[in-house]
């Protein structure tokens, strides 16, 4: 039986074993505190029961995949949080950034993101929470979609919306933009003042700035202020903005275009 598939981008045929190896990873990632059954994987992923066990149980002896004591649950397993940190820790413009997410927390004393354009979705790469507002789960690492947050209609702004994803779209709360028309008619409000602002979009009770870091074109990464509802003063809104945009006029003119000597695609 052939080990190969479709032919991956740049023309290379993709390797079956290795592509279920990934997807079964992006699964278990996926549920976070819903650990998965043998079946159920098998299942989701059209492979043959037999194929999924040997599969997990290479990867249960390599640390990427955890069982509990009955072997019958599994959950993402701790090299993937080793391979994540690698990331992190390896990538020029997180630490550039950094220095800088820590001075708008300090000016704002609210939540400071920085996030990635990953397909339709933003990836958190970094975060400075505010001593006001305590998340109990950190959002570094983690995923939601574009076009609910101001990180994502920040860098959705920055491409044609010819590029958006059919709707309906996935809703988070009310407020939410579930249609292509409405998230384009709000894309253009952010084009024309130069950020994205998320009210109760992606959380109720909080509202977020987003900013597009121009060091791409388009941009791939930006960086947004979080704050609660009751806290949103007139004044402070526009504090929030003023500081912002300077934190970006410094990165972009201190980030190295190309992310380094190393230009990854």
């Amino acid at each position: 039986m052939s080990e190969t598939g479709d032919a991956a981008p740049g023309g290379v045929r993709e390797v079956k074993s290795a592509a279920r190896t990934v997807e079964l990873l992006e699964v278990l990632a996926a549920r976070g505190d819903r650990p998965a059954r043998l079946q159920e994987l098998a299942d989701g992923l059209g492979v043959p029961r037999s194929s999924m066990y040997a599969l997990l149980q290479t990867l249960i002896s390599r640390g990427w995949v955890r069982t509990d004591v009955t072997g019958s649950l599994y959950g993402i397993g701790i090299h993937a949080l080793l391979t994540g940190t690698s990331y992190l820790d390896s990538d020029p413009r997180v630490r550039a950034v950094r220095p800088y997410l820590d001075e708008a927390s300090e000016a704002l004393g609210e939540t400071i993101h920085l996030g990635r354009l990953d397909g339709h979705d933003v990836a958190y790469l970094a975060t400075r929470e505010s001593h006001e507002y305590l998340r109990t789960i950190s959002r570094v690492g983690r995923r939601l979609p574009a076009h609910v947050g101001a990180l994502g209609k920040a860098l959705l702004a920055e491409r044609p919306d010819a590029d958006l994803p059919e709707g309906p779209y996935e809703v988070f709360t009310p407020n939410t933009h579930t249609s292509r028309e409405a998230l384009a008619a709000d894309l253009a409000r952010t084009r024309e003042r130069g950020y994205s602002v998320d009210r109760e979009e992606g959380v109720a009770g909080i509202v977020g700035f987003g900013f597009a870091l121009r060091y791409d074109v388009p941009a791939l990464d930006a960086v947004s202020c979080s704050v609660p509802v009751a806290r949103l003063t007139p004044a402070h809104e526009a504090r929030i903005v003023a500081v912002m945009r300077e934190i970006r006029a410094k990165l972009e003119a201190t980030v190295p275009a190309g992310g380094g000597s190393i230009h990854w695609r």
